[in-house]
């Protein structure tokens, strides 16, 4: 028999049946036609416990030796019949004291506390979080309107009570933001603000304000809560 009357073989026949199907298996999460990056996974115990007690042992060891070296500015017994002027709450809590200074008692200690508070817990969410990107990066004519728009709110907001402590943090992020528009022009300064996201601008304002706030409310408060300078703080005895 020749080579053209031999029969054909199942998988040479037409038949869709008899045809051998070839099957892949690709994970849902990944496109086939992308490469699968493996990454390095580790244990949180022991790689990040062990870490975490040197470290807190480190911190421990060097509060302990500079306990040694100095002493503690601790002042005498609180007498309930005598308050000291100015009386001042924990630093982390004077930057809410300062504010007291200028606001009510419930815009200071309960608005604007909960508005931070909830910032806090609502920004993380936000889609400029999940996409975040540069600044200038997206439509520049609506981001120019809406951070004027912003700016302007806020110096006229905190101009109106005299909270120069935020008015001049705000103006100052506020003119960094417009100078990012140099898109990767200029000096290494200016090219490095190209690169910052909206979310790390906002990050920055705050940081900054509650730090204003708090090195006023601890070094230049004085007796009556006026302004002095830190070396004029307490008069002579």
């Amino acid at each position: 028999m020749s080579q053209a009357q031999q029969p054909l073989t199942p998988v040479e026949s037409n038949d869709p049946i008899m045809v051998p199907k070839r099957v892949a298996m690709v994970r849902p999460e990944t496109r086939p036609t992308l490469r699968r990056r493996e990454e390095k996974w580790v244990m949180t115990f022991p790689h990040l416990i062990v870490r975490e007690a040197i470290m807190f042992m480190m911190v421990v060891i060097g509060l302990a030796v500079i306990a040694l070296l100095f002493n503690a500015p601790l002042e005498g017994l609180a007498n309930p019949l005598e308050t000291p002027n100015p009386s001042k709450a924990p630093w982390y809590f004077l930057g809410l004291q300062e504010l007291l200074h200028y606001f009510p008692p419930v815009v200071a200690g309960v608005v604007i506390p909960g508005l931070v508070v909830t910032a806090l817990v609502v920004i993380p969410y936000a889609r400029i979080n999940l996409v975040a990107g540069p600044l200038w990066s997206g439509d520049k004519k609506r981001l120019t309107t809406a951070i004027a728009a912003v700016t302007v709110l806020l110096v006229i907001l905190f101009s109106a009570f005299q909270c120069w402590a935020i008015v001049v943090p705000s103006v100052i992020v506020a003119a960094a933001m417009f100078l990012a528009q140099s898109e990767g022009k200029g000096t290494p300064f200016r090219r490095f603000l190209t690169l910052v996201t909206l979310p790390e601008w906002i990050m920055t304002w705050f940081v900054l304000v509650a730090a204003i706030l708090t090195i006023i409310g601890t070094f230049f408060r004085g007796p009556g809560w006026s302004l002095v300078w830190p070396w004029n703080m307490y008069p002579p005895a």
